[in-house]
């Protein structure tokens, strides 16, 4: 049984399978062998937009797929359900820890009452959450990014392209998480240029009226600031920012993505060429690196903060519009090595 290390079951096939969980949304699992011999490894359960948003969920998936692919054992990916409460959160992560996944985590600051609930409840299991940093317990890794960073080279990338001096922001929910994108965006462009108005909006003041997981909201907000002359428009709103990248290409004006690398998705390729860059952040990189430190049998705990220094927020240059731009690259650049230097210091709010 593996516990606080494992040994790789050898596969012969790879087997894959549909469970069912009470009020638990929908699970997949993958199990490199025809039997796991209770060799269970990474669990994760989805935010809301779930599997397919193309940002935020779609990079937490990737990293379970990496642990997957190189530990050779099971997996599991849970889907979140319309309206569900934090009692169902709790239950599914008491379910996932209960069958023997380890490490278990929740995508997304929703998740924090039900990992705080669930964690003390199974010692030995080891958690994660994404985008929180409340939970405070010895068996739980908040894994959290400095988005702000990022997003302020969004914002210098933007006022170096614009041509009406106008830019847009379009966040998906009213919280401070989303703010720090806000903030810093806001911040890199008024540093950059600032004659370059930056136009502001919000989708929904909280996540279930559907603020992460509506592209029609996103589209129509969009549409607005374009109106409004925005020729650049940043959205930090999930799945909701698939309608933002579609209004930008549609209006051909330069949309930038977020989370993960928008321009090489794959639902999104035919908005690619209007897609400057994403202000990324590597979930998928904190959910391997949690896997793999309970593999190793030193499990991560406490906050567990990805940055530019570090690599794991910054911009993705898959655009050769955006990459082979000499004069936005070197400003980019520039704009780095403050930010980690500690020259500029970046708002977060």
């Amino acid at each position: 049984m593996r516990r606080v290390s494992r040994i790789a079951v050898a596969g012969a096939a790879t087997a894959s399978l549909a469970l069912a969980l009470s009020a638990c949304g929908g699970t997949s699992t993958q199990s490199s062998s025809a039997e796991s011999k209770g060799d269970k490894g990474l669990a994760i359960a989805y935010d809301v937009g779930g599997k397919g948003d193309q940002s935020f969920n779609d990079a937490a998936y990737a990293g379970l797929e990496q642990a997957k692919k190189e530990f050779k054992y099971e997996t599991a990916d849970i889907e979140p359900t319309e309206g569900e409460t934090d009692a169902d959160k709790a239950q599914r992560l008491a379910s996932l820890a209960k069958q023997g996944y380890n490490p278990v985590i929740g995508v997304g600051y929703a998740y924090a009452p039900a990992v705080e609930e669930v964690a003390a409840k199974y010692p030995d299991t080891t958690f994660g959450i994404v985008d929180d940093s409340q939970v405070q317990a010895d068996n739980v890794a908040d894994l959290v990014f400095n988005e702000e960073q990022a997003s302020y080279l969004a914002g210098v990338a933007a006022a170096k392209s614009t041509k009406t001096n106008v830019v847009g922001f379009v966040g998906g929910v009213d919280i401070p998480l989303i703010h720090k994108f806000q903030a810093g965006f806001a911040q890199g462009v008024t540093d950059t240029n600032p004659k370059v108005k930056v136009l502001s909006q919000y989708l929904t003041q909280t996540a279930e009226e559907g603020g992460f997981s509506s592209p029609d909201k996103g589209k129509t907000a969009a549409e607005g600031q374009i109106e409004k002359k925005a020729d650049v428009v940043y959205a930090a709103a999930g799945l909701s920012g698939q309608g933002v990248i579609e209004a930008a290409a549609a209006n051909k004006v330069w949309a930038i993505g977020v989370d993960s690398d928008q321009y090489k998705q794959e639902a999104l390729a035919k908005y690619k060429d209007s897609i400057l860059t994403s202000a990324t952040k590597d979930v998928a990189k904190a959910v391997y690196n949690l896997a793999k430190s309970v593999e190793d049998g030193k499990p991560e705990t406490g906050i567990v903060k990805g940055d530019l220094k570090t690599g794991e927020v910054g911009l993705a240059d898959s655009n050769p519009k955006f990459a082979n731009n000499a004069e936005l690259q070197e400003a980019i650049e520039a704009a780095k090595e403050k930010i980690i230097s500690g020259e500029i210091k970046v708002k977060s709010s």
